[in-house]
């Protein structure tokens, strides 16, 4: 499922802290990895010693990680690091493009330029951001945000694959109804039997990894954060339709950049690394 994946380096030590837990997963060991870091030089002097200064930060990154170099593809490309992480993904074919973010909110993307933001918007991969602010820690509390929509079974189906094997997991399904009074307490049996999370209920016990549910109701973005804080999570899965329409898929427009979307708002507002479940539709 994730057979390919792009790291695309800035140097920020969360994601890469992030990096190392993900691909310490037993179901990340065969997945190919690309390291990917962006020069922009302006004569031929800066460019022969930032291809120096890249190779070395590659070769440290990859000493850090403790793999070995030939499991690794070091690519270095000369560009706008918006766009060329964009023409790289789709140049490696990556299923999913890991990233770090400065958590800036709609316009402060915009206006700072932000490479994350911009990826988000114009990709229809999956990408897990990691904002420069947060405190990785091991992976053992994953939600994973769950609806009605295809993105969310793809949400669903991305945790079971990356953390099957690991026995430190704990999956924590969860629904925000907004037609649910949120101050409705509901028992485990009710949860477990709602009609989004029952047939995730039963796919999770098949493949025999732990869970817990969380059912709530009020406006979904700001309870999943709530919960993801109250349960102090330590990585945040949610699904990501692809939004925009094929005659714009190189067109970004302002519009979309100051989108208000439940990705939008938990990539900017939770505590932990988000990753976004995106799943090209035929």
């Amino acid at each position: 499922m994730l057979k390919k994946i792009l790291y695309a380096d800035s140097g920020a030590d969360n994601a890469r802290d992030m990096l190392k837990n993900l691909i310490n997963l037993p179901a990340i060991s065969g997945s190919e990895v690309s390291i990917l870091r962006v020069i922009s030089p302006t004569t031929k002097t800066e460019e022969k010693e930032g291809i120096e200064q890249a190779e070395a930060k590659i070769d440290q990154l990859i000493a850090k990680l403790g793999i070995a170099e030939n499991k690794v593809d070091k690519i270095i490309k000369e560009g706008d690091p918006k766009t060329t992480v964009l023409k790289v993904a789709q140049e490696t074919n990556a299923d999913l493009i890991i990233m770090g973010s400065r958590g800036l909110g709609k316009l402060q993307s915009i206006l700072s330029n932000s490479v994350s933001q911009y990826v988000f918007q114009l990709t229809d991969r999956s990408m897990l951001l990691i904002k420069d602010d947060i405190y990785i820690k091991r992976i053992k509390r994953v939600m994973i945000a769950m609806d009605k929509s295809p993105a969310g079974q793809y949400a669903l189906d991305l945790a079971i694959f990356l953390f099957q094997g690991y026995p430190d997991a704990e999956l924590y399904l969860t629904r925000v109804n907004p037609d649910l009074n949120p101050s409705v307490s509901l028992s485990k049996e009710e949860m477990e039997n709602n009609p989004i999370l029952a047939p995730a209920v039963a796919k999770v016990k098949r493949m025999g990894l732990n869970y817990r549910c969380l059912v709530t109701g009020g406006r979904p973005a700001q309870q999943i954060r709530a919960l993801a804080e109250d349960n102090n999570i330590d990585f945040l899965i949610i699904g990501s339709p692809e939004r925009r329409p094929s005659i714009a898929k190189n067109l970004p427009d302002l519009d979309r950049l100051l989108g208000s979307s439940l990705s939008d708002y938990l990539r900017v507002k939770a505590e932990c690394p988000v990753l976004l479940a995106r799943k090209e539709e035929a």
